[in-house]
């Protein structure tokens, strides 16, 4: 359970989470305009796309924080 503790209190330090979010920014974004541009440009933003719009910057937040604690 320390371990959990440790990893959270790494991953909100301010200095490695604006790297982390920066990261998420930039790779959702893409995600983003590759998965859902035209859908985005078609017609008016709904409930179901605006989830899939979010759910584009997750993984690169994820895989960025494992990538920040497995440095070792």
């Amino acid at each position: 359970m320390e371990e959990i503790f440790k990893a959270f209190k790494t991953c909100l330090n301010p200095l490695y989470l604006r790297r982390t979010v920066f990261t998420a920014f930039v790779v959702g974004s893409w995600l983003t305009v590759l998965n859902q541009g035209q859908n985005m440009l078609s017609g008016p933003m709904d409930w179901g796309l605006g989830v899939k719009v979010l759910m584009n910057y997750l993984p690169p937040f994820v895989v960025s924080n494992i990538g920040l604690l497995s440095r070792g």
